[in-house]
């Protein structure tokens, strides 16, 4: 499916991560890329930004796979799937997302 805006997909993404334990892993993941940038930051090193996907990707494609049992949306809309882990992510931090 197409999608002309964010806001258009966004509900479709929240819905591709209805189990608890996905998002619980795309908050972990989420928040291990802020620490990485951090320290890759604090080190003045880039070679730390390297592991912000496989940490951020790793946690929520473990979600998918094993507990929602779907494929990332990533897959099909990268951007706006992006987008979506950080809204929702925001989202949870104030209590408008359960996790």
């Amino acid at each position: 499916m197409r999608y002309a805006s964010f806001r258009e997909f966004y509900p479709f993404y929240l819905s591709r991560h209805s189990h608890r334990i996905c998002r619980r892993l795309h908050f972990v993941g989420s928040l291990l890329v802020i620490f990485v940038v951090i320290v890759a930051l604090a080190k003045a090193d880039a070679r730390w930004l390297l592991l912000a996907p496989v940490v951020g990707y790793g946690f929520a494609w473990i979600g998918h796979f094993f507990f929602e049992k779907n494929r990332p949306a990533t897959f099909k809309h990268p951007l706006y799937s992006l987008a979506g882990d950080w809204v929702m992510f925001r989202d949870i931090l104030r209590g408008r997302v359960g996790l």
